[in-house]
């Protein structure tokens, strides 16, 4: 029989349909394997410089700040924030990421922020870095001779990238991690929508100011500050007034310029 006289039957079109639907799923199962492939090195918060919330769902996350005066340094140290813990699921760190466990956090966000085809080995948690791949600043910092934003720095030595806390640890003690345990310290210190990789240059621009002292004035803006306000909604930690005024000053910014649609 013909293959014409086969698909013009019913049951050749049923087989037709069926060999489709096969082919289909054997396209779609492709794909999404290609693209499990390329997270791990995908733009992380570090490398993305959009915002991914809307206008109405950052002014509802503005809203739920809990207002109140910031509490003192006393008994601070960078050690009550123990890190760098190994990656565990409840650090965030998901899809591929996850498999490198015995990898530490800022390992595992080092590859999550990284261009260009940087690799991790997930036993010896050593970082491979490829002829033209690194790291994009896109916090950016103002040169202190001109004035102006300075170029953004494109890093390719591990060593020399800074692992940025979004919430710094000093912060997040006067916030009200100083009467939370220790557990919940390593938890701000180690999660992966509080660790950006960045410039040492900016990191050290921004110390361990709040948005009232210190925002990007790069490109990272507007998703710094996503990224600000839903640690401390998280982990419960507060705001003082200037802050939550330079908060809602910023989003209006980003509001204006359409960086939360």
């Amino acid at each position: 029989m013909k293959w014409s006289s086969i698909g013009g039957s019913p049951l050749g079109r049923a087989l037709l349909a069926l060999a489709g639907a096969v082919l289909l799923a054997v396209v779609l199962t492709v794909a999404n394997s290609l693209l499990d492939k390329v997270s791990p090195t995908a733009p992380g918060p570090g490398s993305a410089t959009a915002a991914t919330v809307s206008g109405k769902e950052i002014g509802d996350l503005i809203g739920k700040l809990v207002v109140a005066k910031e509490g003192p340094m006393t008994g601070y140290t960078r050690e009550q924030f123990p890190h760098w813990d190994t990656n565990k699921p409840e650090h965030g760190f998901t899809g591929e990421l996850a498999q490198y466990a015995k990898c530490t956090s800022r390992e595992v966000m080092m590859l999550r922020d990284a261009t260009g085809g940087v690799t991790l080995d997930a036993k010896t948690c050593e970082l491979k870095v490829p002829s033209g791949a690194g790291w994009q600043d896109h916090y950016g910092f103002i040169d202190k001779k001109t004035g102006q934003l300075g170029p953004y720095k494109f890093m390719t030595d591990p060593s020399k990238v800074d692992a940025e806390h979004i919430v710094a640890l000093a912060e997040a003690w006067r916030s009200g991690a100083a009467d939370r345990d220790e557990d919940t310290r390593r938890r701000i210190a180690n999660d992966s929508m509080n660790l950006v990789a960045a410039d040492p240059s900016a990191n050290r621009s921004k110390g361990d100011q709040d948005p009232a002292n210190y925002l990007p004035p790069g490109e990272f803006r507007c998703a710094y500050v996503e990224h600000y306000v839903k640690v401390k909604i998280k982990y419960a930690l507060t705001v003082d007034t200037a802050e939550h005024t330079a908060l809602r000053t910023a989003v209006d910014d980003c509001l204006r310029r359409g960086e939360f649609k």
